[in-house]
């Protein structure tokens, strides 16, 4: 018998008012690193701007530049720190809101986001939200510079929240999305919210 709700929320753009994802490569890299990897990447985000590459490839060749060879305790304390400064920053009132009237009301609470789970769960922690994200690739400790299972994105997003969640044991799902990389994640709600109107 399907009891409490469902609510998914992405993360970038809707709970925050911007993107989080390029602000955290820039802030977990040194100054050289980026310097380097910039020059490097110059062609493919040349490319990208005009736009002649997807941003979900853009996105994992920014993390490999950015991440490879790195250690993996050293990024999980930088994706703490982030979200300990930096995210509270970016993060919508209203959001807020909206997850602890879900949180009130006994419903499950996820983020769904194709951001790095490195730094999304770690703001999600204290908050006792479960999180659905896109996750680094690690081999004995050390970052690979390629995801584990995929950018958590488009299609990608609802099939994991079907995986994990059986929507049929909720008596209503909610979801918030606030670009076309949402509509699959809103495809699998009774009532949705796109940029923070009733759709």
């Amino acid at each position: 018998m399907p009891n409490r709700d469902l609510a998914l929320f992405d993360f970038d753009g809707t709970i925050t008012f911007s993107d989080t994802f390029t602000p955290f490569l820039y802030f977990a890299s040194h100054r050289a690193q980026i310097l380097r990897q910039s020059l490097l990447l110059a062609p493919k985000i040349l490319t990208y701007k005009l736009g002649l590459l997807p941003a979900t490839r853009m996105r994992a060749l920014a993390v490999g530049a950015a991440f490879r060879g790195r250690s993996e305790t050293e990024l999980r304390g930088l994706g703490e720190t982030y979200a300990e400064r930096v995210l509270p920053g970016v993060i919508r009132p209203h959001a807020l809101e909206r997850i602890r009237w879900h949180q009130q009301r006994g419903d499950r609470v996820v983020v769904v986001s194709a951001s790095l789970a490195v730094y999304v769960r770690a703001w999600a922690r204290p908050l006792e939200l479960d999180v659905i994200a896109t996750e680094l690739s690690a081999d004995r400790g050390v970052i690979t510079g390629s995801y584990a299972d995929g950018d958590c994105t488009g299609l990608e997003k609802a099939r994991r929240v079907e995986a994990k969640y059986p929507l049929a044991d909720y008596a209503k799902v909610y979801a918030y999305g606030d670009t076309s990389e949402d509509e699959a994640l809103l495809a699998l709600a009774s009532e949705r919210y796109y940029r923070w109107q009733k759709a």
